[in-house]
């Protein structure tokens, strides 16, 4: 049974990744999600139409006397094309299989039944995908900053609601919760941190330098 997505992303999160201002991590969670989402698809149709306009009305910049030249120069020498951007293969989005390199994840047990796939980032945040059996809750945690977490597969629910497929949590540090997956296949989501999460048991606590969450 397939679910209208009615957990969006934030505008001005859009917003940022249209500007290519939203950090490597966070923009494959909003490139995941677009693919799957009408709605966020028309936002960021519509924030990059504002961003040509603004565009067109900033005046023309000079530039150096040999510009023209060096460009045709390397018109002259092209680069060898890219290779075409891997496909959607199964519940992963053609952005999260272009983040695998094309390839199915790796899979490492962080406990309870949980394994998860380090898939990227940056100094500016951290992607990866976490597979949660059905029924297993995440250990209560809070957040040290922004988190963005999209649903590939089942669901999960927490204090703040239920997520199906292609539905979006946000959390930031005001939220404290215990994310437990659905009943039934069990829950895949790509999830992007910018910083650690707050653990509130100890366990976890001592485990958490180990897996690097």
């Amino acid at each position: 049974m397939t679910h209208p997505i009615s957990h969006h992303l934030p505008a001005e999160v859009i917003a940022s990744y249209a500007a290519g201002s939203l950090g490597q991590a966070y923009s494959l969670v909003v490139a995941a999600h677009v693919s799957m989402c009408d709605t966020c698809r028309a936002e960021l149709a519509a924030q990059e139409a504002a961003g040509g306009v603004v565009l067109e009305a900033i005046g023309a910049a000079s530039v150096s006397a040999g510009l023209l030249s060096r460009t045709l120069d390397r018109l002259d020498d092209p680069a060898p094309p890219e290779p075409a951007p891997p496909a959607r293969n199964g519940v992963y989005p053609a952005p999260v299989m272009a983040a695998l390199k094309g390839r199915l994840p790796k899979w490492k047990a962080v406990g309870g039944g949980v394994k998860q796939c380090v898939i990227g980032g940056d100094r500016d945040g951290i992607s990866r995908l976490l597979f949660i059996p059905p029924g297993q809750a995440v250990p209560d945690h809070g957040h040290n900053g922004l988190e963005l977490t999209l649903v590939l597969q089942g669901g999960f629910s927490d204090a703040t609601g239920h997520f199906d497929v292609g539905d979006v949590e946000v959390a930031d540090a005001a939220l404290d919760h215990v994310p437990t997956a659905d009943p039934g296949p069990p829950c895949i989501v790509v999830a992007a941190t910018d910083a650690p999460l707050r653990f509130n048991t100890f366990l976890p606590r001592l485990l958490q330098p180990l897996f690097g969450i």
